[in-house]
């Protein structure tokens, strides 16, 4: 299990979110789920100027743990079409 606050990133697409693969957020909880699936994270996103901009839910699946070979990049954040 992941570390509370800890920066992780996207391991697949959220078009529901406007979020993308290699996006990096926060980890700030833990969800149980409801009836007995996957167990989720609660992120928080926040754009390059460091202001909250979403907190959302997914499944542990949803993210990876930063690595060190890893660069940060900045990208628009595009709306959901």
């Amino acid at each position: 299990m992941l570390e509370l606050y800890q920066r992780v990133t996207l391991i697949h697409d959220l078009p529901e979110y406007s979020l993308k693969t290699g996006d990096v957020v926060t980890l700030v909880d833990y969800v149980t789920h409801p009836s007995g699936g996957e167990n989720g994270y609660v992120l928080e996103v926040f754009n390059a100027i460091g202001e909250s901009i979403d907190v959302i839910a997914v499944p542990m699946s949803a993210v990876q743990p930063l690595r060190n070979d890893e660069i940060l990049t900045v990208r628009s954040l595009a709306k959901a079409s």
